[in-house]
């Protein structure tokens, strides 16, 4: 069964779900890490999670699907973005959580999962 992401609980359970993932403190909170780097963390608004991005992509996201990916005055200039909870397109929201951890993981890691999402 595909992620819903209706909750933190299922952005944990699919991140944890990759390789080498384990769960660690970011900023106080509990949150999926991989080598120590955080790429999922719970955010600072009520019904969304972050997650880390380049610049280039979320600015893309951003512009083609605002109804999931936003960012407060806080995100601006960060590389990451806002994610709300129930999106319409799980399949993407997938996406751009393995390419975060993907962009954190080290060269073998990345050579044994595979091509970047």
């Amino acid at each position: 069964m595909a992620a819903r992401f209706a909750n933190w609980d299922d952005v944990v359970a699919f991140a944890c779900a990759l390789p080498d993932v384990e769960m660690a403190s970011f900023y106080g909170t509990p949150c999926p890490k991989v080598n120590g780097k955080a790429f999922v963390s719970p955010g600072r608004e009520a019904g969304s999670f972050h997650v880390m991005c380049p610049h280039e992509e979320k600015e893309v996201l951003l512009e083609t699907d605002p109804d999931s990916f936003w960012q407060t005055p806080h995100y601006e200039g960060w590389p990451g973005l806002l994610v709300r909870y129930g999106s319409h397109d799980p399949g993407r929201i997938a996406d751009v959580i393995r390419r975060a951890w993907w962009d954190r993981a080290k060269k073998a890691q990345r050579t044994a999962f595979g091509a970047r999402p």
